[in-house]
């Protein structure tokens, strides 16, 4: 097979022991977001409306959902207990998935994005 060229193929050929929270991020930003275009852009999935909304990538043990800089200054109390980079989440797939804080990003950055104007991608 191939590179994937869905989000359902991408988390097929992802890592099995992150298949369970590959696909629970996947359905909470398809919820949050269910007008989206998906795409696997860089070999990342991504949801765009038209613009960059959020993106998740799987490793060998972790996942990571993409932060923007409002994100991090938005949750930085929520964040607090995570690992984080400048612009990533990382989530091991040995820890419980923090639905609840990628739910209120991505609700949270949908308005953001909806709400810019021009048509800059990022």
């Amino acid at each position: 097979m191939g590179r994937p060229t869905t989000i359902p193929e991408y988390i097929e050929a992802a890592p099995p022991a992150g298949h369970a929270h590959l696909q629970r991020i996947y359905e909470i930003l398809r919820e949050a977001a269910p007008h989206a275009e998906e795409a696997i852009k860089w070999n990342t999935p991504f949801f765009v409306e038209p613009r960059f909304l959020f993106a998740f990538s799987a490793f060998k043990a972790h996942l990571s959902f993409t932060l923007t800089e409002s994100d991090h200054e938005h949750f930085r109390k929520e964040l607090e207990s995570h690992q984080i980079t400048k612009c990533l989440l990382k989530i091991p797939y040995k820890d419980p998935l923090p639905e609840d804080l990628i739910r209120k990003i991505a609700v949270r950055r949908l308005k953001e994005v909806s709400a810019r104007e021009g048509d800059s991608f990022w």
